[in-house]
């Protein structure tokens, strides 16, 4: 695996200029920037648990490459999978020379005794229509809660650059969390990237309603409420539990659902809105 992180470490260097390369020097995106976030889940000691991690804001230009590594607790999780999400799914795969069995688009490496996963997305085509554009999931990472763990522990789930050299040719280590691309005059164009971290706390994960109707959380019940319920229903992918920075949390599910069925739905915006005008006063 070692050599398969320096070749796949080379890749993300040359597409995103971490290393000192004369043939690709550096530009800044200053105005254009993309969040990457992770879940916020529960699970029970000696279970199984799912972070998603997901890229929002992603500019109209799109992303080449993705190089960035997921931070956590090795004492209460331990990773065994990485899967990579519908937004990494662009058909570069079967278009990019570079790939190899050792240097696939999507590549990742679990490093338990550290307590690190490293995540790579990288293509080498120009055509900006096999880049990733759209906003979701980028990966979900799965593993197990140790079963020493007690309730109300929690590892924070955050983002770090990945634990490798800056090139092939230094010892010296990366120290950026890089999202980019190389531009038509082969100049790599780096986004400013926001981080909003994520956890796994250890419990049952049976939460109560804080305030029934409050979708956002925000402690009031208002016309955010029934759009935030609305876009969960229309627009899953992107709004839906841990798939973007404008995801609903699980709190939030259990506050806007409403309407006795389990799940959200349209029926559930419908008396949140209802509520908000005084036709009914209790859900």
């Amino acid at each position: 695996m070692k050599t398969k992180k320096i070749v796949v470490g080379a890749i993300a260097a040359s597409m995103l200029s971490l290393s000192v390369c004369s043939i690709a020097p550096i530009a800044s995106a200053a105005d254009d920037y993309v969040q990457i976030s992770a879940s916020k889940v529960t699970a029970e000691a000696g279970e199984t648990f799912e972070v998603s991690v997901s890229l929002s804001d992603i500019p109209s230009t799109g992303i080449a490459g993705v190089d960035v590594a997921v931070k956590y607790d090795k004492s209460i999780l331990t990773v065994t999978s990485v899967e990579a999400g519908p937004i990494t799914k662009t058909g570069a795969e079967s278009k990019d020379p570079s790939v190899t069995s050792d240097t696939p688009v999507f590549d990742y490496e679990i490093l338990q005794s550290e307590g690190m996963v490293d995540l790579m997305w990288a293509t080498m085509v120009d055509d900006s229509s096999y880049w990733i554009k759209s906003d979701g999931v980028f990966c979900t990472i799965k593993g197990t809660v140790s079963s020493n763990a007690k309730d109300g522990d929690s590892s924070d789930i955050s983002f770090v650059p990945t634990s490798r050299s800056e090139n092939t040719e230094s010892d010296a280590q990366n120290s950026e969390i890089s999202i980019g691309y190389l531009d038509s005059s082969n100049k790599s164009v780096a986004y400013t990237v926001k981080t909003t971290s994520g956890s796994v706390t250890v419990g049952s994960g049976t939460l109560q309603p804080t305030k029934q109707g409050d979708a956002n959380c925000d402690g009031d019940v208002n016309i955010a409420d029934c759009v935030l319920v609305m876009q969960v229903s229309t627009n899953p992918d992107k709004y839906a539990q841990g798939k973007s920075s404008y995801s609903i949390t699980a709190q939030g599910e259990v506050n806007a659902d409403v309407d006795g069925k389990k799940g959200l739905s349209n029926s559930d915006a419908l008396l949140i809105q209802k509520f908000k005008l005084g036709l009914i006063t209790k859900f």
